[in-house]
């Protein structure tokens, strides 16, 4: 059984949302201003486990963040304690890829709400997306939707790939990726199918992302989180940081200040010894 408290308490929600539209809204927005993106525990050599203790171990009682794979298996249960009907999806993340074709390493939630016909309409919706932030949006061809940061999202059907997830907005907004084949302020963030996703495909997509030498999270430290009108990473030592009209771009070089920032702005609480672990301002 979920335990919802304190997961509601962890995403700082007085009250549980209602299963509608306007509660996913409310619900994804809260996760993910409260529990960052991160990957630090794949440095640490701590693995990366994806079933539900032990995510929510980790997310909710430790208090740490997660990626994806962590961070849509607490949101799909959360959800399910709600009242809402979810399951998972597959995409492939465009940003960086360089034109080349990516593997599905990113996951999101599919969200589907009835009516009084008892037809379904179907949403997406995403608590562990690094790169951006995109509301929850109705899956329709050329649906748009408008960040908190004022960027605005844009979904569209895509012949090879299903579905596309694309940007237009300030990309201090964002993990500094880009699409290379973007010209016209539109950045494809990632493109996605409805087919089943099961546990063992959740389970081994994870085992890639976290431990394939060409994966991003084996090659990086990554930590990034939304801000009320804007966003924050960090990612090796660089940080970035943009709320509102103020940003912030700075190459940390002290391990103390690095532990500062992950405490202050990310919310992650690391000992001088596992910072040390991270292997960024010389060997452990």
């Amino acid at each position: 059984m979920f335990d919802l408290d304190p997961y509601l308490a962890r995403i700082h929600l007085p009250l549980a949302p209602t299963p509608d539209p306007d509660g996913l809204a409310i619900l994804q927005r809260a996760h993910r201003l409260a529990i960052p993106f991160e990957n630090l525990d794949v440095a640490l050599g701590r693995g990366i486990r994806i079933d539900s203790d032990s995510v929510f171990a980790k997310l909710v009682t430790a208090r740490r963040g997660g990626y994806c794979f962590e961070q849509g298996r607490l949101f799909l249960d959360a959800m399910a304690a709600l009242g809402f009907a979810a399951r998972p999806l597959f995409a492939r993340v465009w940003l960086g890829a360089d034109g080349q074709v990516p593997p599905t390493t990113h996951t999101l939630a599919l969200v589907t709400f009835g009516n009084a016909r008892g037809h379904g309409r179907d949403w997406i919706a995403d608590a562990g997306f690094g790169g951006s932030y995109a509301p929850p949006m109705p899956l329709a061809d050329g649906e748009e939707a408008e960040a908190p940061d004022g960027a605005r999202f844009r979904l569209a059907r895509d012949p090879m790939f299903g579905w596309t997830l694309s940007r237009n907005g300030d990309a201090a907004s964002t993990d500094g990726r880009v699409d290379a084949r973007a010209d016209d302020g539109w950045q494809r963030q990632y493109s996605f199918t409805t087919d089943p996703v099961y546990p063992s495909d959740l389970a081994l997509s994870n085992h890639w992302v976290a431990t394939a030498a060409e994966s991003r999270f084996v090659r990086h430290r990554i930590v990034s989180i939304p801000l009320p009108h804007g966003f924050a990473t960090l990612t090796d030592t660089l940080y970035r940081r943009r709320n509102a009209n103020q940003a912030v771009e700075a190459v940390i070089d002290d391990p103390r200040v690095y532990r500062m920032r992950l405490g202050m702005i990310f919310g992650i609480d690391l000992d001088p010894q596992e910072i040390a672990g991270l292997k960024l301002f010389g060997a452990a």
